[in-house]
């Protein structure tokens, strides 16, 4: 199934499919519960086009790997080009919020990290981005302050306000719009409070944005 951005009412999205920038540890008990350094300034990464996919879809695990984690996350839509943008122009060209899935192969990215070597192996491959439906800016009365759910087969793992960021949606745009272009249809994935862990098949999943807005997703 080829993955295109659409709205929560049904509405098409008229902007491609674009890149996803990651960012790494933006809450502080995410941080603790792996026993990482806190960062000076935003931990940066890219997924490709071909990491999204719709919670229509199965998760996939890699067979390679044998510790597939969960990383709920607040997504914004670009809606327009930015570099070297101010924060009004970041908020400006913010098209929509979601929520999303930025999996996360444990055991591999560790082995990566051991040898110094970047990470796409562990974050980057096909289906490790599965993404709702995107609101409206208006549709969520306060981004920066909104409730990320995530339920494992009835249990609770993920909830967390997004008012814990270690670095604000407007100034993480502002920092990467620094160093590269965010352009239209492209999603920033701000980071994921605690509460990571390893999925397995048939776990069945429930992510929760707002208190409101309610989505389903298997393990295959």
């Amino acid at each position: 199934m080829t993955y295109q951005h659409c709205f929560e009412n049904g509405a098409s999205c008229e902007h491609p499919t674009g890149k996803v920038v990651c960012v790494g540890r933006n809450y502080v008990d995410h941080i603790k519960e792996l026993n990482n350094p806190v960062p000076t300034e935003p931990i940066l990464f890219i997924k490709p086009a071909t990491a999204l996919q719709s919670f229509d879809e199965q998760i996939v695990i890699p067979p390679y790997s044998q510790n597939c984690h969960h990383e709920t996350e607040l997504a914004v839509l670009v809606g327009e080009k930015l570099y070297g943008a101010d924060r009004e122009a970041a908020e400006n060209a913010i098209a929509g919020y979601g929520i999303g899935l930025d999996l996360t192969l444990r055991d591999i990215q560790q082995g990566l990290k051991e040898k110094g070597l970047p990470w796409e192996k562990a974050k980057a491959f096909d289906g490790s981005c599965p993404i709702s439906p995107f609101l409206k800016p208006g549709q969520l009365p306060d981004p920066q302050d909104t409730v990320l759910k995530l339920t494992v087969n009835g249990e609770v793992r993920q909830e967390e306000s997004t008012k814990l960021m270690m670095k604000g949606i407007l100034d993480l745009m502002v920092y990467m719009s620094s160093f590269f272009s965010l352009m239209p249809g492209d999603i920033i994935l701000t980071g994921t409070p605690a509460g990571v862990s390893q999925m397995k098949s048939g776990d069945q999943l429930e992510l929760e944005l707002d208190g409101r807005f309610k989505y389903a997703v298997s393990v295959k």
